[in-house]
């Protein structure tokens, strides 16, 4: 069943990385907004929509939509979502869902109201990497996590003018509110933060934490790297028993090998020692390793009413909790 999306916000993260994921799925864009109108008019020539609009309330009144997806910000996701539900329209959104965990509650009540799914674009679950260690820790012979440590790093590009740290949490930090808790196979309970601000700007921080099942952790996030080098790094830790993920796409699994200095005859057991696993870049393979096009055919799913493990409402609310507390502690 082809599904006929009303797509709102065609700025360049939506028309180049979510947008193109859409056709792949069974999903057509039968019609795009965005108060740029020469945006708008770009992105229906590249996807084929039949009209665009400039006010998203028009878009909502298209005839023939199934869903309405967007990428804007935080607090147009609130109110444009909203809206979409009151016309009885499911929703994919980008993260954040909103600005405040209020507004992401807001959402939340108004999916349950309408009893229409509301999607989130916590699209790093899907991350090559971050997926291929989900399915390890939740394969059975993993066993209880125990600790999760990650580095998430970038550089103080959300600032132009005048320091406001808003949008890092907002559009950086929001993500590991999710995918720490999605690691640990619980949600945060008890967290603790340590910081250092050398200028305006530029600021790191340790967030410590543990989660409800007693597993405990460190996560490290600040502006103070250069994007151009890789800024992330994961360790999912059990008893003799881990799993790496470096730049999201270089995983570890490392298990209880024997020592074989002393072994004439030591060799390599698939049983026990460790599996290693990178991508091939020099494939000619569509492979999307960040993670979009796995994400989109959840989103998909989901929005046809069929089982879907795709973020929802709710993961965006908690996500959106857990960040709130966190800028709590940072006391900026």
């Amino acid at each position: 069943m082809t599904l006929n999306i009303g797509w709102i916000g065609c700025g360049r993260h939506a028309t180049q990385m979510l947008m193109p994921q859409l056709g792949r799925n069974d999903m057509r864009i039968a019609a795009v907004c965005d108060v740029n109108e020469a945006a708008a008019a770009s992105a229906a020539w590249q996807y084929g929509a039949e009209a665009t609009y400039s006010d998203f309330n028009r878009l909502l009144d298209h005839k023939g939509l199934d869903a309405v997806c967007m990428a804007v910000g935080p607090d147009l996701h609130r109110v444009a979502s909203i809206a979409a539900l009151e016309r009885g329209l499911p929703v994919f959104l980008e993260k954040p869902p909103a600005k405040t965990l209020e507004g992401a509650s807001e959402i939340a009540a108004a999916s349950k109201a309408a009893g229409k799914p509301v999607l989130v674009g916590f699209m790093k679950r899907y991350s090559t990497g971050n997926k291929i260690a989900g399915n390890i820790v939740r394969g059975g012979d993993f066993g209880p996590v125990l600790g999760v440590t990650g580095t998430y790093m970038t550089a103080p590009t959300y600032f132009v003018g005048e320091v406001d740290y808003s949008g890092f949490f907002l559009h950086h930090c929001v993500h590991y509110m999710d995918l720490i808790p999605w690691f640990a196979r619980a949600d945060f309970d008890e967290m603790s933060v340590r910081k250092i601000v050398p200028q305006p700007g530029k600021l790191l921080f340790h967030l410590n934490f543990t989660c409800n099942n007693g597993a405990i952790g460190t996560v490290v996030m600040g502006t103070v790297q250069s994007r151009g080098t890789p800024m992330e790094a994961i360790q999912v830790m059990g008893d003799h028993v881990r799993v790496e993920i470096d730049n999201v796409i270089n995983v570890a699994f490392y298990r209880d090998p024997p020592f074989k200095a002393d072994d004439a005859s030591a060799t390599l057991d698939p049983a026990c020692d460790t599996l290693c696993w990178t991508p091939n870049f020099t494939a000619a393979a569509n492979e999307d390793h960040k993670g979009y096009n796995a994400l989109i055919r959840d989103v998909a799913a989901a929005l046809r009413g069929e089982e879907s493990a795709a973020p929802t409402i709710e993961d965006g609310v908690r996500a959106m909790s857990n960040l709130e507390r966190m800028i709590g502690l940072l006391d900026l």
